[in-house]
């Protein structure tokens, strides 16, 4: 009979392989989150990240082995059950910001908290809050199409954690952004996860951004290569980057 997963690890996955087109992408990889940790997931381009990102987050399919969210199986979940997963239950900050064209800032960032049952003032309001924490409320009636491509990726990541979800993915999120608002953003991302609780997998090839973690590991060619010590994060600890005074929303079904 498998094992159980770890009571203490809201993530775990074993064994997990995954290909594109028959080219192997993850080759047998097993991992395990602990609630509340910001977890790095470093390596180069190519190496498997995204994939296992995808994999973790409900998003892809396994081709074999296993993962869990919450000592639950989502490796047996069909299309529609991991798409629910997904909504209800976890955050996500890609490279690309994949906004709604039609939806001002503002409206982009309440959305999830709308579909999660929210009131519509309290979506706005906190919208609006997290807009500010990242330093672009003023554009919260500008529409994505107006803003630049670094502007609109911090919309994405307020979007993320706007409705804090248990779990929030970010991959390679940072990718489009220059490197002191790259570590601003982080800042933001990680201070706020730890703040409330949250659960960070972070997937990133720079490997100046791991310090941003508790805890890193290594992909290289879709296989874990051993854990990555973290550069002390001493710019990590300054109140700037502190997430008082946000308004809560939770999610449905938190």
């Amino acid at each position: 009979m498998a094992a159980a997963p770890p009571d203490n690890d809201v993530l775990w996955a074993r064994g997990i392989v995954k290909s594109h087109h028959g080219t192997p992408a993850l080759r047998g990889v097993s991992l395990g989150v602990r609630e509340g940790e910001v977890l790095a997931v470093t390596g180069p381009r190519g190496s498997g990240k995204s994939t296992l990102l995808g994999c973790l987050s409900a998003l892809l399919p396994v081709d074999e082995g296993e993962v869990w969210f919450n000592s639950a199986p989502v490796h047996t979940l069909g299309r529609a059950g991991r798409e629910r997963l997904r909504r209800d239950r976890f955050g996500f900050v890609g490279s690309e910001p994949h906004l709604v064209p039609e939806l001002t800032a503002r409206e982009n960032v309440a959305l999830p908290l709308l579909l999660a049952g929210a009131g519509g003032k309290a979506a706005h309001t906190a919208a609006d809050e997290w807009l500010e924490r990242l330093d672009i409320g003023e554009l919260a009636k500008v529409r994505p199409d107006r803003l630049q491509q670094s502007q609109r990726q911090r919309i994405a990541v307020a979007r993320a954690l706007a409705p804090l979800p248990p779990v929030v993915f970010a991959d390679d999120p940072t990718a489009p952004l220059h490197r002191d608002t790259a570590e601003q953003v982080l800042r933001i991302l990680t201070s706020a996860a730890r703040s409330h609780q949250l659960t960070l997998v972070l997937a990133t090839h720079d490997p100046e951004l791991v310090r941003y973690a508790d805890r890193a590991v290594a992909l290289v060619d879709g296989r874990l290569t051993g854990p990555v010590t973290p550069v002390p994060r001493t710019a990590v600890t300054g109140t700037a980057a502190g997430t008082a005074g946000v308004t809560t929303v939770p999610a449905a079904g938190r």
